[in-house]
Formats: C-alpha cells, sequence, structure tokens
C-alpha cells in the first residue's frame, strides 16, 4: 500500500462521510493536524495519524479513539461538543481551539457550523496579531506556572506522575514561545520544531534550555537506543490496563517507536527524548512496581530522583521566567500591557 498526504486526506474524507451517515448527531467534521499543513511532511519515521475532529449536537459519549488501518497508520479521532464552539470570538484567545478551528480542513458540515464558528473566530483582527497571540502565550504560560507550584511538593520519593507533572508544565511553557509565530507543538515534532520557533522569537538559546531541562545535554544516542526495549515492553504491558493515558494505545505504538528510532538517526538524535520519556512515564503510572524498575535508572541518568528533582524544579522556574520575560519584552515592543507576575 503506498501512502501518500492525498491518500490519508481521502481516508479522512471517507471516514467522515460514513461516520456522519451513521450518526446523526454529528453535525461537522474536520481535519487538523501535520496532514493540513503543506509545509510540514506528516510522515516521521514513516509513520503518520490522521487526526480528525467530529462536532456533536450533543456531548459525545467517548473524547477521544484510535482506528488502526495498518501498523503504521491510524486515525486518530476526538469527539467535541457543540457548545464548545457557542462563542466563536473567544476562540481566538484559546491556545489550542483557536488554532485548530482557525484554518483547518473541513471535511463535513450538516448545518452552518464553519461559517459561523470561523466568522466570529476571524472577525476584527488578525487571528495571530500580536494582541491575541501574546494573550494565548500567556494562557498557557500561567498553566505551566500552576503546574510548577505542585511541584515543590514532591516528596522525598520522584513518583512517574511527579515526572508527568514536570513534563506538563515544561510542555506548556515551551508552547507559550512557539505559539508566537504558529500553532503549538505537538508532542511528537515538540523537540525537533522548538528551535526554529525560539530562533524566531529573538532567544535561540531556549532549544538547549529545553535539552538541559530533561537532564539530556550530555546524552549520548547509544544510551536512548538502549533504553528502546524496556520502553517498548512497559508501552506493551500499560496498553492492557483501562486506566493507562489514552496516547499509550497498541494502535500507536509503531506511530511512536518508529518516529525515536527515526531521530536517533537524524542530526537532533535527543529530539527523540521526549516521546520516549514522556509515554514511558504515563505507561509506567499504571504498571505494578517491579515494572517500574526500568524506568527509575532511567530517570537516575536524567536528574529526575529525589537527589536531582529540587535542581531540576528550580531549573524550570528559571525557564519560566525566562519566557515571562519575553512575553513582557514584546509586549512592551507592541506598546501592550505588560503581565505581573504569573
Amino acid at each position: 500500500m503506498r501512502v501518500t498526504r492525498e491518500s490519508l486526506i481521502r481516508i479522512a474524507k471517507e471516514t467522515a462521510q460514513e461516520r456522519a451517515f451513521n450518526d446523526k448527531d454529528i453535525i461537522a467534521a474536520y481535519l487538523t493536524g501535520s496532514l493540513v499543513n503543506d509545509e510540514l511532511d506528516p510522515m516521521l519515521g514513516g509513520t503518520a495519524d490522521i487526526d480528525i475532529i467530529f462536532v456533536h449536537a450533543a456531548e459525545p459519549k467517548h473524547r477521544r479513539e484510535f482506528v488502526k488501518l495498518t501498523p503504521d497508520f491510524h486515525v486518530d479521532i476526538s469527539h467535541r461538543a457543540k457548545t464548545e464552539f457557542k462563542r466563536p470570538r473567544e476562540l481566538r484567545l484559546d491556545p489550542w481551539l483557536g488554532w485548530e478551528m482557525y484554518d483547518p480542513m473541513l471535511l463535513y458540515e450538516r448545518e452552518k457550523f464553519f461559517e459561523f464558528v470561523q466568522a466570529g473566530l476571524r472577525a476584527g483582527f488578525e487571528f495571530n496579531a500580536p494582541a491575541p497571540a501574546l494573550q494565548r502565550s500567556r494562557s498557557l504560560l500561567s498553566h505551566g506556572r500552576q503546574i510548577w507550584r505542585d511541584l515543590l511538593e514532591i516528596s522525598d520519593s520522584v513518583t512517574p506522575k511527579d515526572v508527568a507533572q514536570y513534563m506538563k508544565s515544561l510542555y506548556h511553557a515551551v508552547n507559550a514561545v512557539a505559539e508566537l509565530s504558529g500553532p503549538p507543538l505537538q508532542e511528537r515534532r515538540l523537540m525537533l520544531e522548538f528551535a526554529a520557533r525560539a530562533e524566531t522569537a529573538g532567544h535561540p538559546g531556549m532549544d538547549a534550555a529545553l535539552v538541559g531541562l530533561l537532564g539530556a545535554s550530555g546524552l549520548e544516542t547509544s544510551t536512548l537506543q538502549a533504553w528502546i526495549p524496556e520502553w517498548k515492553l512497559a508501552f506493551e504491558s500499560a496498553a492492557e490496563s483501562s486506566r493507562v493515558d489514552p496516547r499509550i494505545h497498541l494502535t500507536r505504538l509503531n506511530y511512536y517507536e518508529k518516529a525515536i528510532e527515526a531521530m536517533l538517526e537524524s542530526e537532533k538524535p535527543r529530539a527523540a527524548l521526549w516521546s520516549l520519556l514522556q509515554t514511558w512515564t504515563l505507561a509506567v503510572e499504571v504498571l505494578p512496581d517491579l515494572a517500574v524498575t526500568s524506568w527509575r535508572a532511567v530517570c537516575g541518568q536524567l536528574g529526575f530522583v529525589s537527589a536531582g528533582i529540587e535542581e531540576r524544579v528550580e531549573a524550570l522556574d528559571s525557564f519560566l521566567d525566562e519566557v515571562e520575560a519575553l512575553l513582557d519584552e514584546l509586549a512592551e515592543q507592541y506598546g501592550l500591557e505588560t503581565s505581573t507576575s504569573i
């Protein structure tokens, strides 16, 4: 089966039409993600997903599902309620849903849904003008700071939840910078694409800071490669649990594994660390203690243990401060209000 952007888009259209025909509660469907960005190769390690959003008239029964096409390709379906779009003008300040709705590919529409939402979203000013862009970035930064505060309560024993929260805070801080010049970065490509966004923001050093915050400044490619078998075992085991994060799904195993391997062979091998560490951490949250041993050893090498976590949290604090200073600097440059301390 020869897979191209065009063939994946065709599958998206067929999926939307079939679902809408069989479910009258679906009022719209649209395609988002890398497939709608002509400047971005949707394939990473020869794998890709098809991101489809279904909008329902009522509250959907399920929020997310995955449909396997081949071992390397799947449909990632999210379900949203129509009520999430009832105030279109407010969406322009939403760092996630705003970009998602700004320029997706319409796949299906039962009523004038898109015309209404996008008219409100785009009315009055440029969506990515300095004022709304800064407000979206501040929203992300505020969320990252709130999560950071919870990290101050970490006990002597660092848990998978603690590491997941640390990465979530960092993810929001990174995207507070990325959102200044485009949509938020998705997790699989985060460390591949952040350098360009940081440079556009005038702070190229933030890319190295991100690597340091993950404890990866001196990390060898061979070390990362050696972690993959234990990571894969944890992923496969956790995928059998009903309590695991939805992202840990067997349908997505190749999606992560082949992308990790491709990044390890690239000019930026450390870019593989984000997907590997994040999914491993989410997996071990639902596994018994014996299955967490390898993950703990990796965290020890990266500094996510009781002896090093305080230093990591302090460094994250400094990074959040640097992002806040950047946003204030840009606000002053454009004659907008600077923030108070978040």
